[in-house]
């Protein structure tokens, strides 16, 4: 059960609603502004059900390299202020090199993706990316904004059907504003130098992603802010002393554990 009743913060009754199929419909209608971690958590795991069952996401199985992934972001998490959400990382079977989170802490990790990347700690700075917007909420405040602007938002709030097929959406389709961007970016970057890794990764693998493909945008990039402007603000923030200074950057050992993604290239 997602919630055992309304959630009241001096909210005023929508008119079109009648108190009689409000009160019936009571245990589907949330305020995304008050939503709890528990609540998150219920809709994220929801999210990812019809992500596997719609055919949106195909998961990579294999069991090391869900070990692996599953390591770094376990290590992320624990230095950043939301530790408490139960995490899961997943990895997606598919070339392109993307990455994104829903809400409750589910974060999804495309192979193009960490086949792309040089080392561990550039990895390690997507993940921290897509944690930061676990951590700022971003999801509960993009949902709201599509909610409003699709007219499903009600006085009371919105209908949970309606939160998970939203989340769905906005996994896959809809780009998060280029504010709440920068925002994961600059929280990334603090757990990722908080987790021990050599914060210069995170803008080498930004400048990386603006190089790839011969000119084609890389999805990460097409759903994101400019990779150069990302780099440019990420570099600002680091003293150059301390860069390169921290764990990750060991290509060789990189490749060893992601050998299942390489096959004959390793």
């Amino acid at each position: 059960m997602i919630a055992s009743g309304l959630i009241f913060t001096d909210v005023k009754v929508s008119q079109a609603i009648p108190w009689g199929e409000l009160f019936m419909r009571g245990v589907q209608v949330i305020q995304l502004s008050n939503i709890s971690d528990q609540q998150e958590v219920e809709f994220g795991n929801q999210i990812r059900q019809q992500l596997l069952s719609q055919g949106k996401v195909r998961l990579y199985r294999n069991n090391d390299l869900y070990s692996y992934v599953n390591q770094i972001g376990n290590r992320l998490v624990g230095v950043s202020t939301r530790s408490n959400l139960p995490y899961r990382f997943e990895i997606v079977d598919n070339p392109q090199v993307n990455a994104f989170a829903t809400m409750g802490g589910f974060v999804y990790i495309h192979t193009g993706l960490i086949a792309t990347a040089s080392n561990e700690a550039e990895l390690a700075s997507v993940i921290a990316h897509e944690i930061g917007h676990v951590v700022a909420r971003h999801s509960a405040k993009q949902m709201r904004q599509q909610a409003i602007t699709q007219g499903l938002l009600t006085a009371t709030g919105l209908d949970k059907a309606n939160i998970v097929q939203l989340g769905v959406t906005l996994a896959i389709d809809l780009p998060y504003s280029r504010q709440d961007e920068f925002e994961a970016d600059a929280l990334g970057l603090q757990i990722l130098y908080d987790a021990g890794y050599a914060p210069g990764a995170m803008v080498n693998f930004m400048q990386k992603l603006g190089q790839l493909g011969g000119g084609r945008t890389p999805t990460l990039l097409s759903t994101h802010p400019n990779g150069g402007d990302r780099a440019i603000a990420l570099a600002q923030k680091i003293p150059q002393d301390i860069a390169f200074q921290g764990d990750g950057l060991d290509e060789q050992q990189y490749r060893y554990n992601i050998r299942s993604l390489l096959g004959n290239r390793y």
